[in-house]
């Protein structure tokens, strides 16, 4: 990012400065699609929830579906989005949308879409893998939302991969015409750095460690389908998810309810209602997640906590 800083210029300026903040552009273009495996198109973006919107809005669709279980940076992007609990109903002209890992409960694939047989021709597949890109392998997808931040990237910068750029129309602007705003050029060179240098091998805490703090968490888990081993849904026995959110964070442990954009709400988790979690359940149901830097002793330590809280 320092790089990006100093070397800074407006990429679409065709100036010497503004030159060469475009090659240093499309270099990281490059990096971030060798890291992730993806043979498409880039768009960068200021996030996951700017590209949510951009191919939600602008795909060439007639009809959009989601699953129940997605982000909320989708339903304010497409607040009329048709909720679909089978894939059966799809056809030519319709876009799905679904996550690859649930941002409150860590399960893969929760609606099973994106494992499933090949849509049928036609049909435009969306895949949310801002809690999966840069830790797991992307799904077959034709078009997928990350963000640099879930990966140890900077705050502020993400993408949307495309297979082709003729699966959303242009607006104008940047990023070759689909997207508007100048590129975040520190923040995209900070995300393909971190894309590099990432990989769950290069965390801090093991898969033993991990599964080790899984095991520990076990009675009190919720494991609603196949779990990733970083993202935790612990729903306590008597204490409200708020009571604890304060409890914990009086010893020094971040936790959210819910998703972290929604987590000052009293309201109960629109996903864990899709998942049929009962509403008593929901209200002592936090969120838990491990990040690149985090250590065993954080894990031991929030494992004591919490046993001292349960």
């Amino acid at each position: 990012m320092e790089e990006g800083f100093s070397l800074w210029a407006n990429p679409s300026s065709p100036h010497a400065e503004g030159r060469r903040a475009r090659a240093a552009l499309e270099d990281a273009r490059e990096r971030v699609k060798r890291a992730l495996g993806w043979q498409g198109e880039v768009i960068f973006t200021s996030g996951a929830s700017e590209a949510l919107a951009i191919a939600l809005t602008r795909a060439a669709a007639q009809r959009r579906l989601a699953s129940p279980f997605e982000h909320d940076a989708l339903w304010r992007a497409l607040p009329a989005a048709e909720v679909c609990t089978d894939a059966a109903p799809l056809g030519p002209g319709a876009l799905l949308a679904a996550q690859h890992v649930n941002s409150e409960t860590g399960t893969r694939d929760p609606s099973g879409w994106l494992a499933a047989q090949p849509p049928p021709p036609g049909t435009l597949v969306l895949a949310d893998c801002a809690q999966s890109a840069g830790r797991l392998a992307l799904p077959a997808a034709d078009m997928i939302v990350v963000s640099a931040h879930k990966f140890g990237g900077p705050i502020g910068v993400g993408a949307l991969l495309l297979r082709d750029f003729s699966l959303i129309s242009p607006c104008g602007g940047h990023e070759r015409g689909y997207r508007q705003g100048t590129e975040n050029l520190p923040g995209v060179l900070g995300m393909a750095a971190a894309l590099a240098a990432g990989g769950r091998e290069s965390w801090a805490t093991s898969a033993e460690d991990r599964a080790h703090f899984a095991a520990q968490l076990a009675p009190w888990r919720l494991v609603l389908g196949d779990p990733v081993d970083y993202i935790f849904a612990l729903a306590h026995p008597h204490l409200s998810a708020q009571a604890l959110l304060i409890r914990l964070d009086a010893m020094g442990l971040a936790v959210s309810a819910g998703s972290a954009c929604s987590s000052g709400t009293l309201k109960k988790s629109r996903v864990l209602d899709a998942f049929g979690v009962a509403d008593d359940v929901a209200a002592r149901t936090i969120r838990v997640s491990l990040g690149w830097n985090t250590t065993p002793a954080e894990l031991a330590r929030f494992v004591e906590a919490w046993e001292a809280l349960a």
